[in-house]
Formats: structure tokens, C-alpha cells, sequence
């Protein structure tokens, strides 16, 4: 059932041959936002930008077990269970109206969520190590889209990354991260939880996609972090 105000907006994700031509694999993606206040019901830009980058290895994703995290309106994590991960989706565990929205997010493309279907919804609250983060099980790859926002949450985010590497430990964090201050530092957070960072290069995507880097980043600066625990 729809809300008061919802939007849907359309998000298409495909590739081009050589001469140019659309190429028959292509995704629809459809997300309903809505006039709230809060960040969860709104696509963010650094979420396409994630998204993008997945559906670039999206053959690498079949079978996977994925867990986004603050997942908001989940466009990344919808797109990996399209593409044949086995995804859960989670937010903050007292915001039930993120969650319902999630869900609401899942069913309009087709997507059934509940344990055992190809995608789950759970709340997951950084930091605090409740019965939905020891119960997650094996993870291959954890993303996330903005979710370094506001510095006060930084080490809520990390010690709940570590805590999950430590637990799958060939696992790895992929978030996109939109530049807001200079003054913004994770140096020390992230030594301080035994993880290590690099960036991955955004400036040239894929030819084949036939998507301006720019042109899908706005007026924005927008990163790709992967963080590993340390060896």
C-alpha cells in the first residue's frame, strides 16, 4: 500500500556494446521515497554510485551472502539480490518505520523478504551486539552507501564492522562515502579496531556501462572505501 507523498523513483542499470547500442542485460529498480523526516527514506547519491559498482561485477555475486547496513531505501543491496546474492538488508533496530520501508522497498521489485528468501530484513543497530548480529551467520561481503555521515556514529559503525570481520574473516567492508568536511578522519578508528582502508578508484567506470562517473556523482566528492580487518 502506498503512503501519502511516496515517489517512485526509477533506477536503470544496463551496459552497451562496442557501437554503442543498449546490450539486453539490463535491471529495473524501483524505490519509493517519501517526504519524512530522518535520512532512511531518501536515495542518497552515494547509493547509485554503489550500486554501479556492483552491478559492474554483478556475475561475482551470484551465491554471495551480503549484509548492508544502513540500508535506508537499499538500492545497492536490492541490486546484489537481483543479481543473485543472498542478501540482508538492515537498519537501525529502533527505527521501525526504516524497516517497514525497507520491506516496502523489497516487495515493489518483486522480492519476498523473510529468513531463508533471497533477501531478509533485520534491525541491526551499530554498536550494540544483540541477538540480530550474532545470529547473522556466514557473510562474504558487507556494504554499505553514506553511512559516515555524522562523525558521533563513526566508531559505532567500525567496532560493528570488526566485530563482523573477526567473524568472517576473508570478508570485506565496501561502502561509498560522500565527502562532507575535511576535517573528517577515520585514521584513527580504524587502527584503533584493527582494520585497514583503501580507496578504490571511481574515475573510470566500465566503458561497457556506458555511465559518466560525474555525471552519477553530481556536484558531490564521493569515495569507495574497502576496509579488511588487519593481518
Amino acid at each position: 500500500m502506498e503512503n501519502d507523498g511516496e515517489q517512485i523513483k526509477r533506477f536503470v542499470f544496463g551496459s552497451k556494446t562496442r557501437n554503442g547500442a543498449s546490450h539486453a542485460d539490463k535491471l529495473e529498480i524501483l524505490i519509493p521515497e517519501l517526504p519524512l523526516p530522518g535520512y532512511s527514506f531518501y536515495t542518497w547519491p552515494s547509493a547509485p554510485v554503489l550500486a554501479w559498482f556492483l552491478w559492474e561485477r554483478r556475475l561475482s555475486l551470484v551465491g554471495k551472502r551480503i549484509l548492508e547496513i544502513g540500508a535506508g531505501t537499499a538500492l545497492p543491496g536490492i541490486l546484489a539480490a537481483k543479481c543473485g546474492a543472498h542478501v540482508t538488508l538492515s537498519d537501525c533496530s529502533t527505527l521501525p518505520k526504516t524497516l517497514e520501508h525497507i520491506q516496502r522497498c523489497c516487495r515493489l521489485n518483486n522480492l519476498l523478504p523473510g529468513p531463508g528468501k533471497a533477501i531478509e530484513v533485520i534491525g541491526l543497530t551499530w554498536g550494540l551486539f544483540l541477538d540480530q548480529a550474532l545470529q547473522l551467520g556466514p557473510i562474504d561481503l558487507i556494504i554499505g552507501s553514506d553511512v559516515f555521515y555524522d562523525p558521533s556514529v563513526f566508531e559505532e559503525i567500525l567496532v560493528t564492522v570488526s566485530f563482523l570481520l573477526e567473524s568472517n574473516p576473508t570478508a570485506k567492508f565496501l561502502c561509498t562515502y560522500q565527502e562532507r568536511s575535511a576535517d573528517w578522519c577515520l585514521e584513527n578508528l580504524l587502527k584503533k579496531w584493527d582494520l585497514v582502508c583503501s580507496v578504490i578508484s571511481l574515475d573510470n567506470f566500465s566503458e561497457d556501462l556506458g555511465v559518466d562517473p560525474q555525471e552519477l556523482m553530481g556536484n558531490h566528492t564521493i569515495h569507495l572505501l574497502e576496509i579488511v580487518r588487519q593481518s
